[in-house]
């Protein structure tokens, strides 16, 4: 298997600094030759190594069916590896699954709720499954109520809640146990834009106050951009890049020109890669990706080599790059796939 295209932040830590045997002990999570295989034609993670340090926010990106899910489902006791082996802080998510449940916190991609409870029975509940005694349960119980403002809904239905209240609820489920680690999965899918700045206002918080390590994975590129301290980006169920949200970014360019159009692309992109000032092409299923030293200057020429070669453009553009051209450089897809 190929290694992962690593790109550290020189205010971060480097490759070499996690990989230190001495630093081990201060990574969250470790996970070396991952594989899970759930049948002969169904490989979804296929031999993963990745290091996260304490009190760090990690983005897992990837397409649809890359294996984030199973990433998160083997990290959190869920699902047994196939192959490899897992450690989150500290304890081998097999052979110590107990300790590692003590120890996290998990918010699922599905929203997993009886909507007969209210809210502060949903909490109540799941302290008393983690052998929370009472007086402890009450305390909790009010203290996350209040810090996901549902203070005034406790005692309502689940039922009743909207989508960002649920999202809110099972944070606040998550954080009963007082976790170390917490997994996210798409915690904001299916969220209107206020209940997602929202939900991760809270999030930031949470890794302020507590000194949490998160690890979440979403499909809004600008979520990870903004929140991550480090991104890895998964296909094909290996992580095909990795590092700071800057450090990625950066490696893409001045400016993107991203162009949508129909005819004979192929002859067009060849031409394109022969230009000087063109760093990178990235052919994706709808739209051209070029990485250039200076976009508005350069839109002229492209769309006349357009003409010359066959190939009609519909709509051209540029802008800086971003955390979504690197997704699309390295999974050659569209950021959602359908």
């Amino acid at each position: 298997m190929p290694a992962p295209t690593l790109l550290y932040s020189s205010a971060g830590f480097s490759y070499d600094d996690i990989m230190n045997e001495n630093n081990h002990s201060e990574s969250v999570i470790i996970a070396e030759g991952l594989v899970k295989r759930y049948s002969k034609d169904v490989l979804a993670v296929d031999g993963v190594d990745i290091v996260i340090p304490a009190n760090i926010v990690y983005a897992l990106l990837g397409p649809n069916g890359a294996g984030k899910t199973t990433m998160i489902s083997m990290l959190t006791t869920l699902i047994e590896p196939t192959a490899g082996s897992a450690r989150v802080k500290g304890f081998d998510v097999v052979r110590r699954a107990d300790e590692v449940r003590k120890r996290i916190g998990v918010t699922f991609q599905e929203m997993i709720l009886d909507e007969e409870l209210t809210g502060r029975q949903v909490l109540d509940f799941h302290g008393r499954l983690y052998g929370q005694p009472k007086a402890k349960r009450r305390a909790k119980i009010a203290e996350l109520l209040a810090l996901v403002e549902l203070e005034d809904a406790a005692d309502r239905r689940c039922a009743t809640y909207s989508g960002g209240m649920k999202r809110r609820l099972e944070l606040a489920r998550g954080l009963m146990t007082e976790p170390e680690v917490l997994f996210l999965d798409e915690p904001t899918l299916g969220l209107d834009p206020q209940n997602r700045v929202s939900i991760w206002e809270y999030v930031r918080n949470l890794k302020a106050d507590l000194g949490l390590s998160l690890l979440f994975t979403t499909h809004y590129m600008e979520e990870a951009e903004q929140m991550a301290d480090r991104v890895g980006i998964i296909d094909h169920g290996r992580i095909v890049v990795e590092g700071s949200p800057r450090a990625l970014v950066d490696q893409m360019g001045e400016d993107t020109i991203r162009i949508l159009g129909r005819g004979d692309s192929r002859a067009f992109v060849e031409t394109l890669q022969a230009l000087p000032f063109v760093e990178t092409v990235v052919e994706g299923e709808s739209v051209i990706q070029l990485g250039v030293d200076s976009g508005s200057k350069r839109l002229a020429e492209v769309v006349t080599l357009a003409n010359t070669d066959g190939f009609t453009i519909d709509d051209i553009s540029v802008a800086k790059p971003s955390l979504g051209d690197v997704f699309l450089k390295y999974t050659g897809r569209q950021l959602r796939d359908k």
